[in-house]
């Protein structure tokens, strides 16, 4: 099942969500500030993304600047920070199966959707 971690208010989740509807396939989406991912949810969408716990992080967000910039993280606290501020998670984010794509610019998304 295709999953979209999704944002309603990020422009860019709204026409991540979009191009979803469009292609007519069936997706469950998260609106991840309200069902915030656990760790091990994280874990899963970084690997299926191929990065970094760090690369997943919307690093102009102030929470982000205020807290954690310039300091040494474990990839265990950069995931910690996410769930705590879940606002910190770049979106939307597409998964399909063991595959994922961030999707700015959201013609990413068109890659996940091949492989169902």
């Amino acid at each position: 099942m295709i999953k979209i971690y999704h944002n309603p208010r990020c422009r860019k989740s709204r026409e991540g969500l979009e191009l979803l509807e469009n292609s007519g396939k069936e997706f469950e989406v998260i609106k991840y500030l309200e069902t915030i991912p656990t760790k091990e949810e994280l874990r899963h969408v970084i690997d299926c993304l191929g990065i970094t716990p760090e690369n997943l992080v919307r690093k102009n967000e102030a929470v982000w600047k205020e807290n954690y910039k310039g300091r040494l993280l474990s990839e265990d606290a950069v995931l910690d920070a996410m769930i705590q501020h879940p606002k910190l998670i770049e979106r939307p984010i597409v998964v399909n199966g063991n595959r994922a794509v961030i999707g700015r610019p959201t013609e990413k998304i068109n890659e996940i959707l091949r492989f169902s």
